[in-house]
């Protein structure tokens, strides 16, 4: 599936708990409720840290960025395939993951919310 101007997306029915998931939002929506296994790197902090992704991205697997709703994950997602990197943008973030009963834990390992 493609998002906006040819932007590799995926479904979160689609993703496994063995997909690598990168979470591009703020501290503090982390802190409410993530993903359990993602990783955070804020896309304010984004291309600062991006060695921090390749150290820990699978090596040849695909990187699933995920945000609240999709729009910054796309902006991601796009900077990392101009990169030359296997990646795609989770359709719907975090919303999704939650509505679809996907769990969402807060920084503390608490049952979390999405906000």
């Amino acid at each position: 599936m493609m998002f906006g101007s040819g932007i590799p997306t995926v479904g979160v029915d689609a993703l496994s708990s063995d997909d690598f998931l990168l979470d591009v939002r703020e501290d503090d929506e982390w802190q409410a409720g993530h993903a359990e296994g993602a990783l955070h790197i804020p896309m304010s902090d984004f291309v600062a840290r991006f060695g921090e992704l390749t150290e820990k991205a699978p090596d040849g697997g695909r990187i699933n960025v995920i945000c609240r709703s999709g729009g910054r994950s796309a902006q991601v997602t796009m900077y990392l395939v101009q990169q030359g990197l296997d990646a795609a943008n989770v359709d719907g973030g975090m919303q999704s993951w939650e509505a679809t009963g996907r769990p969402v834990v807060s920084g503390d390992g608490a049952p979390g919310v999405v906000i």
